[in-house]
């Protein structure tokens, strides 16, 4: 062999091991997962993205995730156009919070649709979701793990029980349908982030709220109010808040990524599930500790506030919403 030939062969030799480190290094994807809630601190929606990252980086197929908590990286709202764009990989985030993009997704916080915990799990699997799914990826989104919570109002001005409580107060209440049904019932509206309720309570933005149970506690309202309105029984509050994956990362990842995800995504599922259930007791036990009156609505509360919604927030969604109408039988069909 000519001294030519062995350095040919030398640089050919280089080249494939650095085609082989450079493929390697290829295949480790660091994902960046961001929500609005505390950090560390027991929200079972963080939880489920720490579960995430346990499971997705003990399958060892070359995925990290950076957390960032607390809205820390992108504002609340604003999670929904990175993830479409490809600037956030991962999110726990309230999808009605994207109705302004997609009306549809108020579906998924429309009073009283969701009965409880168990019914809420029947749904994920029903032409509803599937139907809610489909917009969601068409718009570059995947959902990884679906998550309902339960909610109720809580207010430092009186109880919220029947329709007629909500006249003359200035509540929050997470989405254009609930806005619908408490402007109905007389109230007046101030609408942000479940991150903002505290502050807005404290400087008298706001009179009450509806909110999940986990933000009722995790973000201490309990120390801004004087009356919670507990989900109990009979729940008019129901919200989907699922991790959320961007299309555009997910594509990036290899067939043993996309799986190592799939199944991180299904044990947080598992472990949020009966997390969310005990999630009210651990609501209703923090507003006691801290001298705050505890009630729950009836059955006639609840029908009342129905009525309101069905002549409100469902008539117009049906009206108003491309396909809204045959969401809400397709959910309504779902016992």
């Amino acid at each position: 062999m000519t001294k030519l030939s062995r350095v040919l062969t030398g640089v050919v030799a280089l080249a494939a091991v650095a085609a082989v480190a450079g493929s390697a290094v290829a295949g480790e994807m660091k994902l960046r997962a961001s929500h609005q809630w505390p950090g560390g601190k027991g929200d079972v929606r963080d939880e489920m993205v720490q579960i995430i990252k346990r499971e997705a980086e003990a399958a060892n197929v070359g995925l990290t995730v950076q957390i960032y908590p607390g809205k820390s990286l992108f504002k609340p709202k604003q999670q929904w156009d990175a993830m479409v764009k490809g600037q956030l990989d991962i999110s726990a985030f309230p999808l009605d919070y994207a109705s302004g993009r997609h009306p549809q997704f108020s579906a998924t916080l429309m009073p009283g649709l969701v009965k409880n915990h168990d019914h809420a799990k029947r749904l994920n699997g029903s032409p509803f979701m599937d139907d809610i799914k489909k917009i969601v990826n068409d718009a570059g989104v995947v959902v990884i793990s679906d998550a309902w919570l339960a909610g109720g109002f809580a207010s430092k001005k009186q109880c919220i029980l029947d329709p007629a409580d909500a006249k003359g107060q200035v509540l929050r209440a997470a989405g254009p349908a609930f806005e619908q049904m408490l402007v109905a019932a007389g109230a007046s509206i101030n609408s942000m982030p479940s991150s903002e309720i505290y502050s807005a309570l404290q400087t008298g933005v706001l009179d009450g709220a509806n909110t999940s149970s986990g933000s009722f506690v995790s973000y201490r309202i309990y120390e801004q109010v004087t009356c919670l309105t507990e989900p109990g029984d009979y729940a008019l509050w129901f919200m989907y808040e699922p991790i959320l994956m961007s299309k555009k990362s997910w594509d990036k990842l290899d067939g043993k990524q996309q799986a190592a995800l799939k199944k991180a995504g299904q044990v947080a599922e598992e472990f949020f599930f009966d997390a969310a259930k005990g999630l009210d007791g651990k609501l209703v036990d923090a507003y006691k500790k801290n001298g705050v009156e505890v009630v729950g609505m009836n059955a006639a509360q609840h029908a009342a506030w129905l009525d309101i919604a069905k002549q409100s927030s469902y008539k117009i969604f049906s009206e108003k919403v491309p396909g809204g109408k045959e969401l809400i039988e397709k959910a309504l069909a779902v016992e």
